[in-house]
């Protein structure tokens, strides 16, 4: 996202004359006021003038990159989410590892059923298959990140909690989940999505792309 040069002076003279009318700014930019309407109502809803009627425009000091910031933290980590890549307990390494490549997921994860009971990377099955020869017998559950080892996101987050945990935790993928109490009376994570970090680029550069 860029800002356009007639913009930017707009955005210089309002810091050295706010408060500043339209038809100031107008005069002092040699252009008719309808002319820099647009610009004036972009930058007020990015956040970086304010106006306040029948006084003018104000500079908010807020920079380009604290007002991407905060939009981020509006998006919903549901509006990027993609299918994960699942196999149940009761499989071999062996399937996992079929599983992960025919599919070109870097992470996999394990279900009971509807239930999230483990994670398996792309680290881990090579780990499992160095000095192994039984990976076709062994189950995957001896090789997966169990609960509460599990870094997980519930729908209600944002995309820069789903950044910030894979920054923080150096982990790929995360999973989308809701708790839930099961029959036994108790809390599982139901697995509903996942959230990559080619799903939080993918989602910045498209961003960038419509703002253009």
């Amino acid at each position: 996202m860029e800002l356009s040069s007639r913009q930017k002076e707009i955005i210089e003279i309002v810091k050295e004359k706010q408060p500043v009318k339209s038809n100031e700014i107008a005069e002092l930019l040699n252009i008719n006021r309808a002319t820099i309407r647009p610009d004036l109502k972009i930058l007020t809803m990015m956040g970086i003038l304010e106006a306040k009627r029948k006084v003018g425009y104000y500079y908010t000091g807020r920079s380009l990159l604290n007002i991407l910031g905060s939009y981020i933290k509006t998006i919903n980590v549901m509006d990027i989410q993609t299918e994960p890549t699942v196999v149940e307990e009761t499989s071999s390494i062996y399937d996992g590892i079929i599983t992960m490549f025919t599919k070109n997921a870097g992470t996999l994860y394990v279900v009971d059923g509807k239930y999230l009971s483990g994670i398996v990377s792309r680290k881990d099955f090579i780990k499992a298959m160095i000095g192994r020869k039984e990976v076709e017998s062994l189950p995957i559950p001896m090789i997966m990140t169990r609960m509460p080892n599990i870094i997980y996101l519930e729908p209600n987050e944002s995309v820069y909690d789903a950044a910030y945990k894979t920054m923080y935790y150096e982990v790929e993928s995360l999973p989308i989940v809701k708790k839930e109490i099961d029959e036994k009376g108790i809390q599982r994570l139901v697995l509903i999505g996942k959230v990559s970090r080619t799903n939080i680029t993918r989602y910045v550069v498209n961003m960038g792309r419509s703002a253009k």
